[in-house]
């Protein structure tokens, strides 16, 4: 899969630019606060329509415009399409392929990308929700059925949450709780069979990779948690139902007195260990590098697998934050698709990878 070209116009601080793309490597190169990972942002929106950095869409409108748009040639499976995106403070997002629109969710297959940025480091170290956020980033792109009930899911959660925060000065919204109840136990079924399969295959991929980057010295092992009387994560969607319903009454008199949603997929982890030990416990600094990197490149290849095409991967400072085995670990692993790499000094990557250099200076391509 591969962006040919992009053309930006009152994205962030690039008021109208242009940027052919390599499809092999590509080093963008610049000082800080010019614009590379905003250019980055922008190739990630056309694989999943939303920022990795902003929750509002108005934030990617550069100032002094009304509006933001980013134009692409793609290419997948040997099919060219044009890729356009539209934000406009206060009005839906504009999304259409070929001219045709389309909703975030249906953007999936058009092209896919991997993000690995400096936070992704924190995989490891930080709580449950960075973990679910690569679970649903991933899982988004490669089936359009799980983004659209996660935005449901999302939904009904936030209501939920005001039901159960605000019943106590308007009782009469009890009347409704067990309702979005039951309706957020249905999806949280669906959510989590989607997870369970994906966390299984990604502990497929990242495992070897971990044991290669290691030297042999370290096993890494992922596995999927969820609520508590779900004994069989890979059951059928009505088994799972059933068992997130129970979960869901046992803790309903708990969740009236706490004012939070105790029960339901926004709850789930993806549980990290390195030797048979909880790696955000016991691992050293060093070792949850490793088994960040090692997630992040085993989704690489479930995206290779589901596709037959390496996705674009999008690699964001991260190089800089790695020491040179590191370094040159990702380095050697990154060939067979398209990948952009952002950096302040190249520090030899573009001698190490023959990449297309861009230098980007004020939201600018220099030429």
């Amino acid at each position: 899969m591969i962006v040919r070209r992009i053309a930006l116009n009152g994205w962030r601080n690039y008021d109208f630019e242009t940027i052919e793309f390599s499809p092999g490597i590509n080093v963008i190169r610049g000082q800080n606060a010019q614009g590379k990972t905003n250019l980055l942002e922008a190739v990630y929106m056309l694989a999943v329509g939303r920022s990795f950095r902003s929750r509002f869409d108005r934030e990617l409108v550069g100032f002094g415009f009304s509006s933001a748009e980013v134009l692409a040639d793609v290419e997948a499976h040997g099919r060219e399409q044009t890729v356009r995106i539209v934000l406009s403070p206060g009005r839906r997002k504009q999304i259409t392929v070929n001219s045709v629109k389309k909703t975030a969710s249906e953007l999936a297959g058009t092209i896919t990308a991997v993000l690995f940025c400096p936070e992704d480091l924190a995989i490891v170290r930080e709580g449950a929700a960075v973990r679910r956020r690569l679970m649903d980033n991933a899982i988004g792109q490669l089936r359009p059925g799980y983004a659209a009930a996660l935005t449901e899911y999302n939904r009904l959660l936030e209501q939920k949450a005001a039901i159960l925060r605000d019943y106590r000065d308007k009782p009469s919204l009890l009347y409704t709780l067990d309702d979005f109840s039951e309706r957020l136990c249905r999806l949280s079924a669906r959510l989590i069979r989607y997870r369970a399969s994906f966390v299984e295959r990604l502990d497929g991929c990242a495992a070897p990779i971990h044991r290669e980057f290691s030297g042999g010295a370290d096993s890494l092992k992922l596995e999927y948690r969820t609520v508590s009387t779900v004994e069989n994560p890979f059951a059928s969607e009505r088994d799972i139902y059933y068992a997130v319903c129970e979960h869901q009454e046992a803790h309903r008199k708990a969740e009236l007195e706490s004012g939070q949603c105790l029960t339901g997929a926004h709850r789930d982890d993806m549980e990290i260990e390195i030797n048979g030990k909880s790696a955000r416990t016991f691992a050293s600094q060093g070792q949850k590098r490793t088994a960040a990197l090692s997630i992040k490149l085993g989704e690489r290849e479930i995206h290779l697998q589901e596709t037959d095409e390496y996705p674009v991967l999008l690699l964001d400072d991260v190089l800089s934050e790695l020491d040179a085995r590191r370094q040159e670990f990702v380095l050697n692993r990154i060939g067979g698709g398209q990948t952009l790499i952002t950096c302040c000094e190249d520090g030899g990557i573009t001698a190490r990878t023959g990449g297309r250099v861009i230098t980007i200076e004020a939201g600018k391509a220099a030429r």
